[in-house]
C-alpha cells in the first residue's frame, strides 16, 4: 500500500529567520531517509513569485504562490513579527484552506500575521519570550504560551529555531512512530525531544544564567512581577503574596540575580518597552501605559538611561535599517 505524502507549505515573508525554516525541513528529510519512503514533501510558499530575503541576507525562491496551495496538510507561517501581507486575499485564503482541513501553525515571529489574518482564534500560540511583550500589546485577549511548542489539531507553534525542530519531530512521530523520531533526533545530535507542556528557556537579567536556574521564591517574584506589568506591584506587596519580609525578597534576590528587585523589576519593563517599540506602531503613551507608566516623561528617562537612546530615536533607527535592507531586527 502506497504511503500518503505528508504535504507542508512553508510560508516566508521578507526577513523570515532562515534557522527556522532549516530546523524544520532537516528532520523531515532525515526521516524520509531513513524510513525509506517519501513520507514529507514541501514546498516554500509567498504571496508573490519574487525571491524572498532571509533575515541572514540569503535569497529564497519560492516554488508556489500562496493562492496555489489547497493541497497542503500544513501551511507553517515564517517571519519577523512586524511582517504584514501585502494582499487582503492572503488572510482570506489562509482563512479558506483553514476550513477546509489545513493545520494553520507559525514558528517564531510568524504568530503575528498568523493572528493578523484572522485565521486563528481560541487556540494557545507559543510566543518567543523575546516577543511576548509586543504581541500582549497587539493581542491582549490572546493567550501567549511560554511553551517551546504548542499542538493544537487546528494549530501549530512553535517559539523559535530550537524549538521549530521540535516541532519537526513531533511531526515525524505522529507519521513515522517514537522510533524514527528518536533516530532522527540522535542524526542531528538533538540532545532531546522536547514535547508540549516543556516552558521556554528565558536568560536572567544581566547574570548569564536561565530563570529556571533560579531559586523558585525568587522565580515566583519575577514572575508576579511579569503579571502585573501594567500595574506595578511594590515590593511590599510582592513580598506579602510570596509569604515573606521584603528584606527576605531583596537579600534573596541579590544572591540569585547581583541585582536588587526593584532595579530588576525596572530593567524588565524596560525590556518589554523596548519590544514594543520595535514592533509596533503604538504612542509613547500607549507604551508607557503598558509596561506600567503613568507619565510617558518617566518612561522616556528610563529608556534612555537603560539604551542610551530614546524610544523614538530607537524607532527611527529600527525603520531605517528596515528601509536599507528590509530586514526586521532582531530575528529569532
Amino acid at each position: 500500500m502506497t504511503q500518503r505524502v505528508i504535504r507542508i507549505g512553508f510560508l516566508i515573508f521578507p526577513g523570515f529567520p532562515m534557522s527556522c525554516l532549516t530546523s524544520v525541513i532537516e528532520p523531515l528529510r532525515a526521516a524520509n531517509e531513513i524510513s525509506g519512503h517519501r513520507t514529507f514533501a514541501w514546498d516554500l510558499v509567498a504571496e508573490g513569485a519574487e525571491r524572498v530575503m532571509s533575515s541572514a541576507g540569503i535569497g529564497f525562491e519560492p516554488g508556489r504562490r500562496l493562492s496555489e496551495t489547497d493541497d497542503c496538510d500544513y501551511l507553517l507561517l515564517l517571519s519577523a513579527p512586524t511582517s504584514r501581507f501585502a494582499d487582503t486575499r492572503s488572510a482570506a485564503h489562509l482563512r479558506r484552506v483553514a476550513r477546509h482541513g489545513t493545520v494553520l501553525g507559525a514558528i517564531s515571529g510568524g504568530v503575528f500575521p498568523l493572528l493578523r489574518s484572522g485565521a486563528v482564534a481560541d487556540v494557545a500560540l507559543s510566543v518567543h519570550w523575546c516577543y511576548q511583550a509586543a504581541f500582549l500589546a497587539e493581542f491582549p485577549g490572546v493567550p501567549a504560551s511560554d511553551q517551546v511548542i504548542e499542538i493544537d489539531p487546528r494549530c501549530v507553534t512553535a517559539s523559535g529555531a530550537a524549538a521549530a525542530f521540535d516541532l519537526a519531530l513531533h511531526m515525524v512521530e505522529t507519521a513515522l512512530g517514537a522510533g524514527i523520531a528518536t533516530e532522527v533526533a540522535c542524526w542531528f545530535q538533538h540532545p532531546m525531544m522536547r514535547k508540549a507542556g516543556v516552558q521556554q528557556m528565558v536568560p536572567v537579567l544581566g547574570e548569564g544564567a536561565r530563570a529556571t536556574d533560579l531559586p523558585p521564591m525568587v522565580a515566583k517574584a519575577i514572575d508576579l512581577m511579569a503579571q502585573h506589568m501594567s500595574a506595578p506591584l511594590s515590593m511590599a506587596e510582592v513580598a506579602e503574596e510570596l509569604g515573606i519580609t521584603p528584606r527576605h525578597l531583596e537579600r534573596s534576590f541579590k544572591r540569585a540575580t547581583g541585582q536588587n528587585p526593584t532595579n530588576y523589576f525596572r530593567a524588565m519593563r524596560m525590556k518589554a518597552a523596548r519590544q514594543i517599540v520595535m514592533y509596533s506602531n503604538d504612542t509613547m503613551a500607549q507604551i508607557a501605559e503598558a509596561v506600567g507608566y503613568a507619565s510617558s516623561k518617566v518612561l522616556v528617562r528610563h529608556y534612555r538611561d537603560a539604551f542610551g537612546i530614546s524610544p523614538r530615536e530607537d524607532r527611527q533607527r529600527i525603520n531605517l535599517t528596515r528601509v536599507k535592507g528590509n530586514l526586521p531586527v532582531p530575528s529569532v
